[in-house]
């Protein structure tokens, strides 16, 4: 074993000797063993996610982490702690994918272990590099602590934007359960907040050490204290920011609980959309401004299709509008042929007010990477691949703040959503369609995850899902209007207030990094301290 291991070996009951045993045993674990352990681990802590929320449980996760990267004897067991650990926390976190590969279960079936385990294998690659930079860093204690919240946030980082990018599930999220501990992503973001997770669930693992007592103790009061002050503060936050509305705007979200094998077959299409206008104008429409309709709620090219169109319009209230997806596609005659998923604004007259074209698209969902070279068709109706639109825009209409629109799993990426460049969003609106994932944690961490950004940004989030779970969520997180997963019908509410610009929308993953890169400073500095070396 090396230094950091026998060091492990050499606790001694009574204290905390319980720990030190413990970690002995794990650091020393090989083969098998050691990789089913740890996987097992990873698989513990995906309680932690939305909907369950058992975040306590990344103390016995992350500590045992921590201890098994201590007996790591080379640098391939050092990435494959990372590794494993991550493997098992994102397949269970992702199991939820392979239910969109069962609505055309004769077509895409196979694909369900590609989609799942595979793509948390490709995305545990992030965490086991973490793990085995920390490693070829050859820290010990509490440098070694440092340091892997440091490169772990780095990880993660890396997961918004290689390949197309899929950062679902970072550590911050668990804080969705905890309102005021999520306040943090204000000034962090989520990846920050996943950086001070990282230390408050890892330096108890410092209750091993061959160290004295009071160092054991210094570390977990250390964790607690951490934990404690992001409680409070938080707290403090949500206290002094209550909800506002803004006056003169009364919103209706529609949610018509389409199954996904409905949605796109020819004879259902306008009974959709009619099923659509009659929620929209249900009892209180009187009362509502603007009307919010999910992802393709209406299932065609509405800036060519004129009576289409007047449907949707006659569910714009006066002087408001009709929000609602809708695919589109290049005029008739222009080639090449171009299709875009967006989110259009109707007024009343019909007139389409304004227009954003989803950016990032999802791979083999609405577009198929390598198309000329993979025999693959993609999971969206059509034989067409979407385009990309230009990006994060801010939109201003009539008788709205201005806004940031983006669609579907456009919501997971932290510092992508609001165009920073330009007029500030005073307000975020998600539309989409979440029934490919039916009843599963999916929706639920999809919704967690534009809380987030909510906060982030400090701004308040209207979210229009088709199944669910649709809702509008104000600036700190709170949710002011709810419709559940599963459930058919509208929601009435007030638009909240965003409060002033916050550090996270001013200096988005910058903060996290610079804070990441500071941890890993200083775990090389306390390397050549006599204290942490012995």
């Amino acid at each position: 074993m090396d230094t950091a291991a026998c060091a492990l070996a050499r606790a001694t009951p009574g204290g905390f000797g319980w720990a030190g045993a413990g970690a002995a045993w794990l650091s020393a674990l090989t083969g098998w063993r050691r990789r089913g352990l740890t996987l097992a681990l990873g698989l513990l802590a995906t309680l932690s996610l939305p909907p369950l929320g058992l975040w306590p449980v990344l103390l016995p996760s992350l500590c045992g982490l921590v201890w098994l990267l201590a007996g790591a004897r080379s640098r391939f067991a050092a990435f494959g702690t990372g590794w494993w650990w991550a493997w098992g926390f994102y397949s269970v976190g992702f199991y939820w994918i392979g239910n969109a590969m069962l609505i055309e279960a004769d077509r895409f079936a196979w694909m369900i272990p590609f989609a799942t385990i595979g793509l948390a294998g490709v995305q545990a690659l992030a965490i086991g590099s973490a793990t085995w930079a920390v490693h070829l860093l050859k820290l010990a204690g509490l440098a070694r602590i440092l340091a892997l919240a440091g490169t772990w946030t780095f990880a993660e980082w890396l997961r918004t934007w290689v390949g197309t990018g899929f950062p679902w599930n970072p550590i911050g999220s668990i804080w969705d359960a905890v309102p005021a501990v999520a306040q943090a992503a204000s000034v962090l973001g989520v990846l920050g907040l996943g950086t001070l997770s990282l230390l408050i669930f890892t330096l108890p693992a410092l209750a091993a050490d061959f160290r004295p007592t009071r160092h054991k103790l210094a570390a977990l009061i250390a964790a607690g204290l951490l934990l404690a002050g992001l409680w409070a503060a938080g707290g403090a936050r949500l206290a002094a920011h209550p909800t506002e509305a803004v006056d003169g705007i009364r919103l209706r979200l529609v949610q018509a609980a389409i199954a996904q094998s409905h949605k796109w077959k020819d004879e259902l299409r306008e009974a959709h959309l009619l099923d659509h206008l009659n929620l929209s104008r249900g009892p209180g429409f009187d009362q509502v401004t603007h009307v919010v309709w999910p992802e393709t709620a209406a299932p065609y090219f509405l800036d060519f299709d004129d009576r289409h169109r007047a449907l949707v319009a006659s569910a714009a209230p006066l002087g408001g509008m009709v929000l609602t997806g809708a695919p589109r596609v290049t005029p008739r005659g222009v080639e090449p042929v171009t299709l875009w998923n967006s989110l259009m604004a109707i007024d009343a007259a019909g007139q389409v007010l304004g227009i954003y074209d989803k950016a990032h698209l999802v791979p083999f969902g609405e577009y198929v990477p390598l198309r000329a070279v993979l025999p693959i068709a993609k999971i969206t109706h059509g034989g067409i691949d979407f385009s990309p639109g230009t990006g994060p825009v801010t939109l201003s209409l009539p008788g709205l703040p201005p806004f940031a629109p983006f669609i579907c799993y456009e919501s997971v990426f932290p510092g992508a959503i609001a165009d920073h460049g330009g007029t500030r969003p005073l307000w975020l609106l998600t539309v989409t369609n979440d029934a490919w994932f039916g009843r599963s944690a999916g929706p639920h961490q999809h919704l967690a995850a534009g809380r987030m950004r909510a906060i982030e940004e400090g701004a308040p989030l209207v979210r229009a899902a088709n199944t669910g779970i649709s809702a509008v969520i104000d600036p700190m997180g709170r949710t002011v209007a709810r419709l559940d997963l599963g459930q058919r019908g509208i929601v009435d509410s007030i638009l909240p207030q965003a409060t002033a610009p916050t550090l996270f929308s001013r200096w988005g993953n910058a903060i996290a990094l610079v804070l990441a890169l500071t941890l890993v400073v200083t775990g090389l500095f306390l390397r050549r301290v006599e204290f942490i070396e012995r």
